[in-house]
C-alpha cells in the first residue's frame, strides 16, 4: 500500500500522475490538456455529487441538502423530540426508522418497546417510514431500499457509508438530521478528496474487513482521510463483487473520513436489478483528468488476512505476522491497554496462548459489516462438515437483514452453520455496541464487526469485569471456528467457494414494514413511554463565562463510548437526565458528581438566587474573579463545566456523547483536537464551545477554575483566539482558540443549543 505525499492527477480513471512541476507538461502530452488542480478537482465523483445537492451557490462553503435520512431506536427518539419541540410537522424527505439497535427487551420493563411504538406513531404522523425489530439492521437496509447512484444519505449512525453503491452518505449526531427534518441545510466547507486507487484481485480467502483493516492501519494515527471523502477508483475495482466493496465501505468509518464514494459499473447495477430498484442505477467515473489531494495506492493480490487487536481498528497486524510473533505482539497489546484502562482492572492476551497457539473463546459474524450475504455463505463454505467443539469456544452469526436470512436458509448455509454448533441470530446490532453476546471476564472475542474499543463488547469496568475484541473477517472467523477456537487465517485451510447467486425477496418487507410512501397523518397521536422524556430548558451564553474543570483525559483519543457508554445505558436513550447519569462512568465515574455541583450554582444563577448559596466552593472563585474584573456579578455570567481531552469524539455519532455532557451543565470542551467533524457539531448543536488549545503542558488541571470575559462578545464579534485565565491566587492567563465556525452554528451557541435556536 502506498500513500502519496502529494496531490495527485487521474487520466482516465487509469493512470496515476503524482503533482510535481512537470505535471502539466506531462498531462499536456498525454491528454492534449493541462487543467489546473482547482479544474480537475471538479472531476471528481465527489465534486459532482456535492455540487448537485449544494444550495449556497458556493462551492468552497457549501450547504448541503440530503435525500434521505435515516435513524435506529438509540437515536430517533431524541432527534424527533428535538425536532417537535421546534414545530416540527412533516417529514421533507424520506425518513427512515429502524429497529435494530435497541430489539432486545429490557428486562423487568417496557422501555424498548415503548421506544419502537413511538417510532411507529411518528412514521405515521409525520410521513416516515418504520422497520420493525429483528427485520434489518440500519445499513442494510438502506443499501437495499434507500440508497441509489448520485444520491445522498444522512443517518444518525456514524457507519452511515454506501458508497460502493454510488450513494455519498455521511454519519452525523442527531442535530444534523434535526437540520434536515426543519429544511434546514448541513454547512460545511468543502472537503478535500482522497483517491483510494486499486488494482489487482483478493487472494482466495482474503475477505473485505482484510482490505478495510489494512486501510485503516496506514491512514488512521497520521490523519491521513481526517474529515475528508475518500473516493474508490482504478481497474482493481471491477475485481471486487458488490457485497465485497460494501464491506469494505461501510469500515471507512474507522479512518474517520467524512464520506466514501465509489465508481460504479454493471455490477452495481445488478444489485440494483436483483432489489427491484434498477432505475436507482447511475454509472460514476471520475472524469477524463481528475485531481485528488491525496492518493492511496493498494495492490489487493497483496493483502493478507488481517486482525485488528484490543483496543482500536487501526491496531492492526496480519494474522500470519501474530502468528509468528505471537508473544511480543501479545505484550505490547497488553501495554498498549493500560493507556485506556489503567490499573482499575487486571487485563491479560498472553494467557490465551495455548500450546503455541492463540486460543479465542467467541467468534461473531454480524451487523453492518460482516452479516451480508457473501461473508455468511462464505463463512458456512468453510464450516460445512466441521464443529466448532464443546469447549470454550462459541460461534454466533447474524445475518443483516431478513432476506438475506431467508436466501442463506434457501441455500441450506445456515443448516450448515447450526450443524457445527454455531448460533444463527436475527438482524441486530447488539454485538457492535454491547448489547450482545457479551464475553466472560478477560475473554478473547474475535468478531466481524465494526469496532473493538474499550467495553464496547459489554465488559464494565467499573464492576472489575474487562474482556476484549479483536476484529477479523468473516472467512477467517469460521476458519477459526473450524479449528475449534485456534486463531486461523483462511489463506491457510483448503476450501471450495461455492459463490451462490443472491436472490432478494422484496414480499418480506411488503408485509411487514410500515411505509408512508410521504403522506403525513396529522391525526394519529404519538404514543409515549414513560421513559420519553422532554429536553430539559437551557440558556442562553452568558457575557462571561466560569469553568470548572470535571475531568481531564490524556488518552491519545477518547471515543465516544468512553464519553457515554454503550450497551445496557441506551435503555435510557429516551431520557435526558437519566442517560446522562452514565456520563463518562467508564473512564471517570466521579465526573457526574463534580459536574452536577457545578451546575447547582447555574441554575440558582438562572433563577435569580445567589449562586454561592447553592455551591458554596464558587463563592471564593467570585471573589478572586470580581477582584481581577469589577464589572463581573452573577447575571452577565454563566457558571458551569469543563472537560480536557487531548483528542475526543473518535466513534460513534451519537449526539449524547455531548447532549449528556450539556444536560449535567457542561458549557465547553477543552481539547488538543477533535477526532471527527461530528463530535465537533454535536457540540455545537447543543450549545457548548469546542475549544481548541495548543499541544503541550496544561496550564490548568482537573478541580481548577477557568475564568473567560467577554465569552458572548467573542463569538458575536467571530474572533477565532480568546483570552482566558486560570483562577487562583493570581488570574494565571492562557490563549484558547475557538476555530471556524458558520454564522448559524455562533448563533446556535449564543442561544445556548438548537432548539432555542429554532425557537426563534
Amino acid at each position: 500500500m502506498k500513500l502519496y505525499q502529494s496531490g495527485a492527477y487521474l487520466i482516465n480513471g487509469t493512470e496515476i500522475i503524482p503533482d510535481s512541476q512537470d505535471t502539466r507538461a506531462v498531462l499536456q502530452s498525454k491528454t492534449g490538456s493541462a487543467p489546473a488542480q482547482e479544474e480537475a478537482a471538479k472531476n471528481t465523483i465527489a465534486y459532482r455529487i456535492l455540487e448537485d445537492h449544494n444550495t449556497s451557490g458556493n462551492m468552497e462553503k457549501l450547504k448541503i441538502k440530503f435525500d434521505k435520512l435515516t435513524s435506529h431506536d438509540i437515536t430517533f427518539v431524541g432527534i424527533i423530540q428535538t425536532a417537535r419541540a421546534s414545530g416540527l410537522e412533516k417529514f421533507p424527505v424520506p425518513y427512515v426508522l429502524t429497529n435494530c439497535h435497541n430489539s432486545l427487551c429490557a428486562v423487568g420493563g417496557t422501555i424498548n418497546e415503548d421506544d419502537h411504538m413511538y417510532g411507529l406513531t411518528c412514521a405515521k404522523k409525520y410521513g416516515g417510514v418504520y422497520v420493525p425489530p429483528h427485520q434489518a439492521v440500519i445499513h442494510q437496509y438502506a443499501r437495499e431500499m434507500l440508497a441509489g447512484g448520485g444520491k445522498m444519505i444522512l443517518g444518525s449512525d456514524s457507519h452511515t457509508r454506501y458508497g460502493a453503491l454510488g450513494t455519498m452518505a455521511m454519519g452525523e449526531g442527531g442535530p444534523e438530521l434535526v437540520k434536515q427534518i426543519l429544511s434546514q441545510t448541513y454547512d460545511i466547507n468543502m472537503p478535500k478528496v482522497v483517491g483510494v486507487y486499486l488494482t489487482g484481485t483478493p487472494m482466495k480467502g482474503v475477505g473485505p474487513q482484510d482490505v478495510a483493516l489494512a486501510i485503516i492501519g496506514e491512514v488512521f494515527a497520521n490523519g491521513y482521510v481526517n474529515n475528508k471523502v475518500m473516493e474508490f477508483v482504478g481497474p482493481g475495482v471491477a475485481n471486487l463483487s458488490v457485497d465485497f466493496r460494501i464491506g469494505v465501505d461501510v469500515m471507512t468509518t474507522e479512518t474517520t473520513c467524512l464520506s466514501s464514494i465509489w465508481k460504479t459499473d454493471e455490477k452495481v447495477k445488478e444489485f440494483y436489478e436483483i432489489h427491484g430498484r434498477v432505475e436507482e442505477y447511475e454509472e460514476l467515473n471520475p472524469g477524463q483528468v481528475a485531481y485528488y489531494d491525496g492518493m492511496i495506492e493498494i495492490d489487493l493480490s497483496e493483502i493478507k488476512p488481517m486482525i485488528a487487536m484490543p483496543f482500536h481498528p487501526s491496531n492492526t497486524y496480519t494474522i500470519e505476522e501474530l502468528n509468528a510473533n505471537l508473544l511480543d505482539i501479545l505484550d505490547e497489546c497488553e501495554k498498549r491497554a493500560l493507556t485506556s484502562l489503567g490499573d482499575s482492572v487486571e487485563f491479560s492476551l498472553k494467557d490465551k496462548v495455548k500450546n503455541g497457539k492463540l486460543y479465542v473463546d467467541q467468534g461473531i459474524i454480524a451487523g453492518c459489516a460482516g452479516g451480508g450475504f457473501e461473508n455468511i455463505a462464505a463463512a458456512a463454505d468453510i464450516l460445512r462438515g466441521a464443529s466448532i467443539g464443546p469447549d470454550e469456544f462459541t460461534l454466533s452469526v447474524y445475518p443483516a437483514s431478513t432476506p438475506i436470512y431467508m436466501e442463506l436458509v434457501r441455500d441450506g448455509a445456515i443448516a450448515d452453520l447450526m450443524a457445527t454448533g454455531s448460533v444463527v441470530k436475527t438482524a441486530f446490532c447488539g454485538p457492535c455496541f454491547g448489547a450482545g453476546d457479551t464475553p466472560s471476564n478477560n475473554a478473547f472475542s474475535i468478531r466481524h464487526t465494526t469496532r473493538n474499543f474499550p467495553n464496547r463488547e459489554g465488559s464494565k469496568l467499573q464492576n472489575g469485569q474487562i474482556s476484549s475484541v479483536a476484529l477479523m473477517d468473516a472467512r477467517s472467523i469460521a476458519a477459526t471456528a473450524a479449528n475449534k477456537g485456534y486463531l486461523t487465517a483462511a489463506t491457510d485451510i483448503d476450501v471450495e467457494y461455492t459463490n451462490p447467486k443472491y436472490f432478494f425477496d422484496k414480499t418480506i418487507y411488503q408485509n411487514r414494514i410500515y411505509d408512508s410512501k410521504g403522506a403525513a397523518d396529522a391525526s394519529v397521536d404519538i404514543k409515549f413511554g414513560p421513559n420519553i422524556k422532554d429536553w430539559p430548558e437551557m440558556s442562553p451564553l452568558g457575557d462571561n463565562m466560569v469553568l470548572k474543570v470535571v475531568s481531564e483525559i490524556h488518552d491519545p483519543v477518547t471515543t465516544t463510548d468512553e464519553l457515554i457508554p454503550s450497551g445496557e445505558t441506551s435503555s435510557y436513550r429516551s431520557n435526558p437526565l437519566g442517560l446522562a447519569e452514565f456520563t463518562l462512568s467508564r473512564r471517570d465515574p466521579a465526573y457526574v458528581g463534580r459536574a452536577k455541583e457545578v451546575q447547582l450554582a447555574e441554575k440558582a444563577r438562572v433563577a435569580g438566587e445567589n449562586p454561592g448559596e447553592a455551591f458554596e466552593e464558587i463563592v471564593p472563585v467570585i471573589e478572586k474573579i470580581k477582584k481581577h474584573n469589577s464589572e463581573i456579578t452573577s447575571e452577565n455570567m454563566c457558571i458551569g463545566s469543563t472537560i480536557f481531552a487531548v483528542k475526543p469524539g473518535d466513534g460513534s455519532a451519537r449526539e449524547q456523547a455531548a447532549s449528556c455532557q450539556k444536560v449535567l451543565g457542561g458549557w465547553a470542551n477543552i481539547a488538543n483536537e477533535y477526532a471527527t467533524k461530528r463530535y465537533r457539531s454535536n457540540l455545537i448543536n447543543w450549545g457548548m464551545l469546542p475549544f481548541l488549545i495548543e499541544k503541550g503542558e496544561l496550564p490548568f488541571k482537573n478541580s481548577d477554575y477557568i475564568f473567560i470575559p467577554g465569552i458572548r462578545k467573542a463569538v458575536e464579534k467571530k474572533e477565532s483566539e480568546l483570552k482566558a485565565y486560570v483562577v487562583g491566587d493570581t488570574m494565571k492567563e492562557f490563549t484558547l482558540k475557538l476555530g471556524e465556525l458558520t454564522d448559524d452554528e455562533r448563533e446556535i451557541i449564543l442561544r445556548g443549543c438548537l432548539i432555542n435556536f429554532n425557537k426563534k
